[in-house]
């Protein structure tokens, strides 16, 4: 009874987000539901899909000018080094400093273990490794 019910709240909060939600959310819904149902059967499917739709909301990959902006932009003299691993959705620590990208404030970038990064400025999160 109780898988019952989770799996109709996870799946009414998937339908109702989806209903409003972007071509990324639809995708990453789908991709976290596959995850889920694979690790943890029709629950993970639930949740996993609900997990997916939120982060495929939060990580849009940015306007080709970004992209060529923060690929063009000179590398600093001063190499930063973490030692977590730089994803995308990743949080940067607040010892990285980020730039403001000058022709889209939405964006920011940063240098990091040798990598160019695209970084949503609020919430410090990576979103597109730059190669």
């Amino acid at each position: 009874m109780t898988k019952k019910l989770i799996v109709l709240t996870a799946a009414t909060a998937l339908l109702s987000g989806s209903a409003l939600a972007q071509e990324s959310a639809v995708t990453g819904a789908a991709g976290g539901a596959v995850t889920g149902a694979i690790v943890g059967g029709p629950v993970g499917a639930a949740v996993g899909g609900v997990a997916g739709a939120i982060a495929g909301i939060a990580i849009d990959p940015p306007p080709p000018r970004v992209t060529t902006y923060v690929s063009e932009v000179p590398l600093p003299a001063e190499r930063v080094v973490i030692e977590e691993k730089v994803v995308v959705g990743a949080t940067l620590p607040p010892t990285v400093v980020v730039q403001p990208i000058p022709e889209d404030p939405r964006y920011a970038y940063a240098f990091v273990n040798e990598q160019r990064l695209i970084i949503e400025p609020s919430s410090r999160t990576v979103i597109q490794v730059v190669n």
